[in-house]
């Protein structure tokens, strides 16, 4: 398990297998992440202690939603939109990132046959 220090706080990679991973993240009050996105992945947030602020920028109309989870409570980021969290207290967390198989990913050159 890698623990890596933050200006925030900590995390901790606790898993990472194909298409799965999950941090564990400590937040001291008012510690927040950078303002960023992931192309392909989402985002999940399960607070197991504490409150924690999520901040979502849509990209498909001009909104910012701010959701406020705190024990037990869930909150997940799409793909694509820029995100950041803020720990209103300190807080313990799981981030749990996925991606999901597209199934129209085939590009064909031939329609295939028999002989």
């Amino acid at each position: 398990m890698n623990k890596h220090g933050k200006v925030w706080g900590c995390t901790k990679n606790l898993f990472c297998k194909n298409n799965v991973e999950i941090h564990r993240i400590e937040v001291k009050e008012g510690g927040y992440c950078s303002k960023h996105k992931h192309n392909h992945k989402y985002n999940s947030f399960f607070v197991e202690r504490g409150r924690l602020k999520i901040t979502v920028w849509k990209n498909d109309y001009e909104l910012v939603d701010e959701t406020i989870i705190s024990d037990q409570e869930m909150s997940t980021v799409q793909p694509k939109d820029y995100h950041k969290f803020e720990a209103i207290e300190d807080t313990v967390a799981y981030e749990i990132y996925w991606t999901e198989i597209d199934k129209e990913d085939i590009i064909r050159e031939n329609c295939g046959g028999k002989n």
